[in-house]
């Protein structure tokens, strides 16, 4: 009767109320959670099976491109694309291998290396070490070698962001070191720090800032550009005139969302020849290029060229 009289009454019935309205959203929050966290596993899962299957094929593969008739030809022992979890423990690894002074070798080679310029130009013969399999690494170029002078380590790692400037050791004019360690920065190989990585096609735009492999921020936009040409309507040249025109505005529109970031490292992937003409005429410096083939929408697009990008073949000489 007190409660009533003072309009506590009212009160309490919508305190019951918000108490049995937060106990179903709560409900309903865990339902959620539990949902994610097992479509979450479910896709690591589903990764990592075609993570094996594709190292399974490029072994395959790489078998296959060394295998004569005789079965004799020289090949690598073992081939893998890696990426994820899977490269971050590689690199833990070859990291954290020690040997004596001036045990293990690193050397940054470019497409245009070859083991007799390493010869010529350090006076550093791996046939001492690998044998004939040091012809191996011709074919494995551009990466990074990592030989140990007892022979126990010898790979090669195809990292996806250019090392054509980076030198070893604390020497600005090297590429190549021999030190109690292998000189490899996990910055060369795995999604560290603050970045962007941008995918462009000739329609497409999306973008993505990263924390690691986290993505923090996001923009992605399509642009209305015509197809191939068919017979009928607009003659082949005036219709490659407009097309060329929208790729120009579409290229300006992508030129203008890059600007809007700043970050300290930037990515360029996508069709080659896209990639090449954003790099060259904004003005933008970034830290790699790459030609990838992620299709679909911007943001599903995107994920699959985050993920191609940051994948590493690895040799096993």
């Amino acid at each position: 009767m007190l409660d009533e009289l003072l309009g506590r009454a009212s009160l309490k019935d919508r305190i019951d109320e918000l108490e049995e309205e937060n106990e179903r959203l709560q409900s309903r929050y865990e339902a959620e959670s539990e949902r994610r966290a097992d479509a979450a596993t479910a896709r690591q899962d589903a990764e990592e099976k075609v993570n094996r299957l594709e190292d399974r094929i490029a072994q395959l593969e790489g078998e296959l491109e060394h295998v004569d008739g005789d079965g004799d030809s020289l090949a690598v022992r073992r081939r893998e694309r890696l990426r994820g979890s899977r490269l971050a423990e590689v690199v833990g690894r070859l990291t954290s291998f020690r040997t004596g002074p001036e045990g293990a070798l690193t050397a940054v080679l470019d497409s245009d290396d070859a083991v007799d310029d390493l010869r010529d130009e350090t006076d550093i013969d791996l046939d001492d070490v690998l044998g004939e399999r040091s012809a191996l690494i011709d074919e494995a170029t551009p990466c990074v070698l990592c030989v140990d002078d007892a022979g126990l380590v010898g790979v090669t790692l195809e990292p996806p962001v250019d090392l054509a400037d980076e030198a070893l050791g604390g020497d600005h004019d090297s590429r190549v070191t021999w030190t109690d360690r292998f000189a490899l920065e996990e910055e060369w190989l795995l999604p560290t720090g603050r970045y962007a990585l941008a995918l462009v096609r000739t329609d497409l735009f999306a973008l993505g800032v990263y924390e690691s492999d986290e993505r923090v921020d996001y923009r992605g936009f399509e642009s209305d550009v015509k197809g191939n040409h068919s017979k009928g309507g607009f003659s082949q040249a005036r219709f490659e005139r407009i097309r060329d025109d929208q790729i120009d505005d579409h290229l300006e529109r992508c030129t203008e969302a890059l600007a809007d970031y700043d970050v300290e490292r930037l990515f360029v992937v996508g069709q080659r020849g896209v990639v090449d003409t954003l790099v060259e005429e904004s003005g933008l410096e970034v830290a790699g290029t790459a030609a990838v083939d992620a299709t679909g929408d911007p943001k599903p697009a995107l994920e699959d060229a985050h993920r191609s990008f940051w994948t590493t073949d690895l040799r096993v000489l």
